[in-house]
């Protein structure tokens, strides 16, 4: 049963996180955030120690709530290679998903914050190397299985995938077309199969 206040920040962040996500840390301002929630700078200050705060915060509900059926599906499945392809099914309908909410967070708050915000930057790598090294486990997974070989460098396999990942949402933003991505999905499953499988 959550308290007040963090019912309070719940929705602060249900309503602020959007924003955020779309118009970055310097595009977002006071008014905007009060305007967005209908609370006073005191109210939201009251729950957040101040507007960086708050904009990290907004980034890890967003990261969560994008990852969230993922990471539901990966506890779905049992085995590693069956997890590898859930990975590109999941991402074939991330755009659309995603663009009801802004867009995705990594690609904004990582090009926002890289000039602008060191502490979100270094809160998005932190989040990147924990994606990247979620597939790398996976890749172990489906190595000690027998379905992927085990001479796969799993590390070096997982940034190929995250950065065939990222690179798909990156075009498909810039050109609204989501066969971008789609093609890199089904790229990314032609590798597994012709380069990774045992």
């Amino acid at each position: 049963m959550l308290t007040k206040a963090e019912k309070t920040t719940q929705f602060i962040l249900e309503k602020v996180g959007p924003y955020f996500n779309k118009h970055g840390y310097t595009g977002t301002s006071l008014s905007a955030i009060t305007q967005a929630t209908g609370l006073t700078k005191g109210a939201i200050y009251g729950n957040f120690k101040d507007k960086e705060d708050l904009a990290l915060q907004a980034f890890n509900y967003n990261i969560r709530r994008a990852m969230s059926k993922l990471r539901d599906r990966m506890n779905m499945e049992a085995d590693g290679l069956t997890k590898l392809k859930e990975i590109t099914r999941f991402f074939r309908k991330y755009y659309a998903d995603e663009k009801l909410h802004g867009g995705c967070p990594m690609i904004n708050v990582g090009i926002d914050s890289l000039n602008h915000n060191h502490t979100l930057y270094l809160r998005v790598v932190e989040v990147m190397n924990k994606l990247i090294q979620k597939i790398a486990d996976i890749i172990d997974q489906a190595k000690t299985e027998g379905t992927i070989k085990s001479s796969i460098d799993s590390l070096k396999y997982a940034n190929q995938i995250y950065a065939q990942i990222q690179g798909g949402i990156f075009i498909t933003s810039m050109l609204n077309d989501e066969n971008h991505l789609s093609e890199l999905m089904n790229h990314v499953d032609r590798m597994i199969e012709t380069e990774m499988r045992a």
